[in-house]
């Protein structure tokens, strides 16, 4: 059976695991309307987005009519003022045909970014007005740096947070355990390390084992997906002592120089699909699926070698990876 729990101070009652709207970019209208089919019939209530996932909002607008009240909508806006972020509400609004947003976050915030957010002037400030006049019911923060989370927890306005959790990710364990102490919803974003980790049900059993999650959000867009990610979920076994080796074995394999395909690099000055080569090195190195991960790099029309080195993706990078480095390595792997 789906276990259910409280989103932090929020009061909402929701399915501890949810659904990611990124991948919907895929798909279309229709199919996304099929998932949220079958998120109704295996319970599962929680749904995030967010404006800078192209069509996704918009998809979830269509694809939920006659089901708006069966799920709690979270959504987030990359907006730093006032002006921005009502405008992006209303926009969200509109996209999601709903007349209010149970939760919407303040998405990926630099320390400076967040210190904007509440000065006068602020998205904090057009957040509470929302709030205020029944737009939005409550507010969060995500984050991909453990800074951010931690100046998030010293705000008591912010009533959720959102931070990536996984296998090979585990440095904001400690402000997890403070979202507890704190009554704040924790919200575990990149289950599968942003799809580098290949055993999704062990991914999904190990989050599960630890309560400080409030709900997981794996990215979804094919029926089939809901259903094995429920199965993981609903398998509350402790981890096996083999089952535990498999995951320090994955921790010593992938270390934390990896990439999350969080894509927030792009666009490459080069034109180079950055995550799309790191994908295909991850299938090269560990995957035994060397000659087939060639193939596909040989067919790239922008190879690693093709990097001019201007360090824009670095600057962009909220996990501060060494992108031109990793990019070198791959071009002597892939010998282009």
């Amino acid at each position: 059976m789906m276990e259910y729990t409280t989103l932090g101070k929020t009061g909402l009652r929701i399915s501890r695991m949810g659904f990611g709207g990124i991948p919907i970019q895929k798909v279309d209208a229709r199919r996304t309307r099929e998932l949220m089919e079958e998120l109704v019939a295996h319970g599962v209530n929680y749904i995030d987005t967010a404006r800078g996932y192209t069509v996704s909002e918009a998809y979830l607008g269509e694809a939920l009519e006659g089901l708006r009240d069966k799920f709690v909508i979270a959504t987030k806006s990359m907006a730093r003022t006032k002006e921005a972020m009502a405008a992006d509400i209303d926009i969200s609004l509109k996209n999601l045909c709903t007349d209010y947003i149970d939760l919407y976050q303040i998405h990926n915030p630099s320390m400076s970014d967040f210190e904007k957010v509440i000065a006068p002037g602020g998205a904090l400030e057009a957040l509470m007005e929302a709030k205020a006049a029944g737009k939005i019911g409550h507010i969060g923060v995500t984050a991909h740096m453990a800074s951010v989370f931690e100046r998030a927890l010293g705000c008591d306005w912010v009533e959720t947070v959102m931070f990536p959790y996984n296998i090979v990710e585990n440095q904001g364990t400690e402000l997890m355990r403070r979202c507890t102490e704190q009554n704040v919803g924790f919200i575990c974003m990149k289950p599968l390390a942003g799809g580098a980790l290949e055993d999704a049900e062990l991914a999904m059993r190990f989050i599960r084992q630890n309560h400080d999650v409030s709900v997981v959000i794996p990215g979804m867009y094919a029926v089939e997906e809901v259903a094995k990610n429920i199965a993981a979920m609903e398998n509350d076994a402790p981890l096996s002592d083999e089952e535990l080796a498999k995951i320090e074995t994955i921790r010593k394999e992938m270390g934390t120089q990896f990439c999350r395909r969080c894509n927030y690099c792009q666009p490459c000055t080069a034109g180079i699909s950055i995550s799309g080569i790191f994908v295909l090195e991850g299938y090269l190195q560990r995957y035994g699926l060397g000659d087939w991960a060639k193939q596909r790099y040989a067919a790239l029309d922008k190879k690693a070698g093709d990097c001019i080195g201007c360090g824009a993706c670095e600057s962009r990078c909220p996990y501060n990876l060494p992108i031109r480095d990793m990019l070198a390595r791959c071009k002597t792997e892939f010998g282009a």
